[in-house]
């Protein structure tokens, strides 16, 4: 994120972003702008298909269902691509 094109630039530790921050450092964008639509929505929605395969008992198995919370107002900026990412999603 170039502070020169974007002015403050600031990094959440919430797994999403700093996915993408990560990425960027070592050239996968290949020193293009990062976007919010759909480099932080594409992350987004990676980071919940990954957490959603996760155990939560002793069976070891993926479970049948996973319920995501989404935060924040509605209409509230930061919450935006939480929003435009789960709009998205492909329901296998």
């Amino acid at each position: 994120m170039n502070p020169k094109e974007h002015g403050e630039v600031f990094v959440l530790s919430d797994g999403g972003e700093q996915h993408v921050i990560e990425r960027e450092r070592r050239g996968d964008y290949l020193g293009k702008t990062v976007q919010v639509v759909s480099h932080i929505t594409d992350a987004i929605q990676d980071w919940i298909e990954r957490v959603a395969k996760i155990p939560v008992n002793d069976t070891n198995e993926a479970p049948d269902v996973c319920i995501v919370e989404l935060g924040g107002t509605v209409g509230d900026i930061e919450s935006m691509p939480f929003v435009e990412a789960s709009g998205v999603f492909n329901i296998e």
